[in-house]
C-alpha cells in the first residue's frame, strides 16, 4: 500500500501549492473496473449523442476558461495569455469531433462483396479503455485531444497525468463530471512516483485495457511500447521533437524572424512541436541570427501571471539545468551565445531566453532536443545541404521552409522526413489535421479524421442472402 501526496510547486517563486493524497495501486484496478462497466454502456449510446456530451465539454471549458488557465498557470508557469489559449484550443477541439466525429465514424458501404443480394460495409468500433500518459507541458491540450475523439469513438479514458499538473487533471474530471460525462468514462489517476512505472505497466498488461497512448519522453516511450507490444495491444506515441526551421536564400527576414520567435518561444519553448534547429542559407544566416537575437532580447520575461508577460518560468529546476547543460556542451564546442545563454538569478526556474550562432550539426542543441528558450543557428551552402542537416536528427515531428518560392521550398520540404511539413508557416497543431511523427518522434496519429478513428476497431461485416 502506497502512502503519502502528490505537492504541486509553483515554478516561478519554488513555493510550494497544494498536496493531494496518492492511490493505492488497488484503487487504480478500481476505477479501471469503473470505466470498464461505464465504458460498456457508452458503447452503445449512438454516437451523435456521445458527440453531444463532447461539445458539452467543450461549453463547459469556455465557461471555466479562466480559472482552468491560472491553474496551468499557478502549476506549470505558463504565461496567462498562452493558458487561456490553450484552454480555448481545447473548446475548438470539443466542437470539432462534436460535429465531424459521427461522420469519420459512420458505417463504409463496400459494394459488390458477397455476391448476389449480399450486404457488406466496414464499421469503426470502440476499442474500450484508454489508459493516456500525459506530459505537463500542455497540460489541458494534451489531455483533451486524446479524450475528444476518444470519447465520441466510445471509448473511456483512464488518465495518467504529470504530477505537477496533478491540479489540471483533477480540474478535467471534475469539469466532466459537471459537463454530465458518466462517472469512469475518465477518471484521473494520482500516483506516488514510486508506483509509477508499475501500475502503468500493470494496466497495460490487465487485459480490460483495450490500448494505450503515452506523450512524453523517448525513455517513456520505450518502456510504454515495450509492454504494449508484450501485451500484444495497440499504442500511440508523440515523443521528442527537434524540428527545423529553414531558411532558403530567398526568404523576406522582415517576415520571417518575427514567426521564428513565435516558434521557438511559445511556451518558453517547452513544445515538442516548435522550430529548434534554425537551418539557415549562409547568405542571411549572420543576419538572421543578429535580427533573431535582438528580437529575443525584447521578449517580457517576468510573472507569469501578468498579461504583459511573454516567457514564465520552466516547469521544473531539473529542466533548468539540463538545458543549461547542453548550452554550455555547444558554447565548448565553439557556439557563440549572441543573447542570453544562463540561469537567471531569484528564486524559482529561470532560465533567458537565448540565441546562439556559430552552431555546428554535431553540438548538443542540434542532435539532443531541446526543452527551453533557446535557438540554434547553423548556416548552410544550399538547399542539398539544408536537407541533409534538417534530417540529421533521430526525431521526425514537423519541418517548416521559408522561401518566396512556394515552389521551391515545396521540394525543399519534400526531402525532409517528417510527420508535418509547414511551408511560410509555423508549425502547429489544429484539430482538422492529423498529427504525430515519424522516426523517434513516434507513431500513430492523433486529430482530424485519422484521430477519430485510431482507437477504434475497423470491421468488416459481410452479410449474405439466407436462400429460399
Amino acid at each position: 500500500m502506497s502512502h503519502g501526496f502528490v505537492t504541486t510547486v509553483d515554478p516561478s517563486t519554488g513555493t510550494e501549492l497544494s498536496s493531494y493524497p496518492v492511490m493505492d495501486p488497488r484503487t487504480a484496478h478500481d476505477l479501471l473496473d469503473r470505466a470498464v462497466r461505464a465504458q460498456a454502456d457508452w458503447a452503445r449510446t449512438d454516437r451523435h449523442d456521445r458527440a453531444r456530451m463532447v461539445a458539452a465539454i467543450g461549453e463547459a471549458l469556455r465557461r471555466d476558461q479562466k480559472s482552468l488557465a491560472e491553474l496551468a498557470v499557478a502549476e506549470m508557469g505558463k504565461p496567462i495569455g498562452e493558458a487561456m489559449a490553450e484552454v480555448a484550443k481545447c473548446a475548438t477541439a470539443c466542437d470539432y469531433y462534436a460535429e465531424h466525429g459521427p461522420a469519420a465514424l459512420a458505417d463504409e458501404l463496400a459494394d459488390g462483396v458477397g455476391g448476389p443480394g449480399a450486404r457488406a460495409w466496414t464499421r469503426y468500433e470502440p476499442l474500450g479503455v484508454l489508459l493516456a500518459v500525459m506530459p505537463w507541458n500542455f497540460p489541458y491540450w494534451q489531455v483533451i485531444r486524446c479524450v475528444a475523439p476518444a470519447l465520441v469513438a466510445g471509448n473511456a479514458v483512464l488518465l495518467k497525468h504529470s504530477p505537477n499538473v496533478t491540479g489540471c487533471a483533477l480540474a478535467l474530471e471534475r469539469l466532466c463530471l459537471d459537463a454530465g460525462l458518466s462517472q469512469g468514462l475518465f477518471g484521473a489517476l494520482v500516483l506516488a512516483e514510486s508506483d509509477v512505472a508499475s501500475v502503468v505497466s500493470d494496466l497495460i498488461a490487465d487485459d480490460r485495457v483495450a490500448a494505450v497512448t503515452l506523450t512524453g519522453s523517448e525513455r517513456a516511450g520505450s518502456a510504454v511500447a515495450s509492454a504494449a507490444g508484450a501485451a500484444i495491444k495497440k499504442s500511440v506515441l508523440e515523443l521528442g521533437g527537434s524540428d527545423p526551421f529553414v531558411v532558403l536564400d530567398d526568404a523576406d527576414l522582415d517576415a520571417v524572424v518575427p514567426r521564428a520567435v513565435a516558434s521557438r518561444y511559445l511556451n518558453g519553448g517547452q513544445s515538442c512541436l516548435s522550430a529548434k534547429r534554425f537551418v539557415v542559407h549562409e547568405s542571411l544566416a549572420g543576419e538572421f541570427a543578429t535580427r533573431l537575437a535582438a528580437a529575443t532580447a525584447e521578449l517580457v520575461v517576468g510573472d507569469p501571471a501578468d498579461p504583459q508577460t511573454q516567457i514564465g518560468p520552466l516547469a521544473r529546476a531539473d529542466l533548468v539545468d539540463a538545458l543549461d547543460a547542453q548550452v554550455r556542451r555547444s558554447v565548448a564546442d565553439g557556439a557563440r551565445v549572441l543573447v542570453g545563454g544562463a540561469p537567471m538569478d531569484g528564486p524559482g526556474c529561470w532560465y533567458a531566453p537565448t540565441v546562439l550562432a556559430n552552431v555546428t550539426p554535431s553540438m548538443a542543441v542540434m542532435t539532443e532536443e531541446t526543452f527551453g528558450p533557446v535557438a540554434a543557428v547553423v548556416a548552410v551552402p544550399d538547399d542539398d545541404t539544408a536537407v541533409e542537416v534538417a534530417n540529421s536528427t533521430r526525431y521526425g515531428l514537423a519541418a517548416s521552409v521559408w522561401s518566396r518560392d512556394t515552389d521551391r521550398a515545396m521540394r525543399v520540404g519534400a526531402g525532409i522526413t517528417s510527420g508535418a511539413l509547414f511551408v511560410n508557416a509555423v508549425v502547429a497543431s489544429d484539430s482538422r489535421l492529423p498529427f504525430g511523427g515519424v522516426k523517434h518522434s513516434g507513431y500513430g496519429r492523433e486529430l482530424g479524421v485519422a484521430g477519430a478513428r485510431e482507437f477504434t476497431n475497423l470491421r468488416s461485416i459481410v452479410v449474405g442472402t439466407a436462400g429460399d
